[in-house]
């Protein structure tokens, strides 16, 4: 275990150790590189010598048997780099796994590093805490909204006032009217209306508007004849 966290570091011998592996796997691939090599050349000298025994076998024994001795030679030769390249390759598979697995784990620490300092000192009950203020800032923010839209702002509107007012300009649009028609109405019986829901006209209000009406009626006929 000890082995595998010390490849983790700082500085130039870091370096060392993380270049270790790639030169101890170009070093193996180098070696094996020669080795195949080899291989294709003795497998060559193999052919040749089985073609050269093959010729004189009927014409020359001692030459035929010169050449199954090569051809022996280098079988044997062959068997034993085939068992170096087939322990290179082991090798080199081993390494490649060994490095993978060092990478991986140092990617995984790296990870883990920096998922601490995302955090820092954030905890579930902190999480809580921070949600519960903002919920109580939200509720604060909705109730002055509130408060400020449904304020009345400005001296409260006087509704006897508004119908003293609505009043005469009723008695304006009367008096227009009458104009127009070339009535008249004295002073003192001109019409005052009553507040919205409140009783029947007063004193000699009604048959000031019973003989304007009379008389607008009349005009009318006298307009329709002409």
């Amino acid at each position: 275990m000890s082995g595998i966290w010390g490849w983790f570091g700082g500085g130039s011998a870091a370096q060392k150790r993380k270049d270790s592996p790639k030169n101890a796997i170009l070093g193996l691939r180098t070696q094996l590189d020669m080795l195949q090599k080899r291989e294709r050349h003795l497998q060559n000298q193999i052919d040749e010598q089985d073609a050269i025994a093959r010729k004189n076998v009927s014409t020359n024994k001692t030459a035929a048997k010169q050449a199954l001795r090569r051809k022996k030679a280098a079988e044997s030769t062959l068997e034993t780099t085939l068992g170096q390249i087939t322990t290179l390759e082991q090798q080199i598979n081993a390494i490649e796994s060994a490095n993978i697995n060092r990478e991986t784990l140092a990617a995984m620490q790296a990870a883990r590093e920096a998922m601490g300092k995302i955090h820092g000192k954030l905890t579930p009950e902190k999480v809580d805490e921070e949600m519960a203020k903002l919920q109580e800032a939200n509720d604060l923010s909705n109730e002055i909204a509130t408060a400020i839209t449904s304020a009345n702002i400005g001296q409260p509107i006087d509704e006897e006032e508004l119908e003293d007012e609505l009043n005469a300009l009723q008695q304006e649009e009367v008096d227009s009217k009458l104009h127009e028609t070339g009535g008249s109405v004295p002073v003192h019986d001109k019409i005052s209306l009553p507040a919205a829901g409140t009783g029947a006209l007063k004193g000699k209000q009604k048959p000031v508007v019973e003989d304007d009406e009379e008389e607008e009626l009349r005009k009318l006929q006298a307009e329709m004849a002409m």
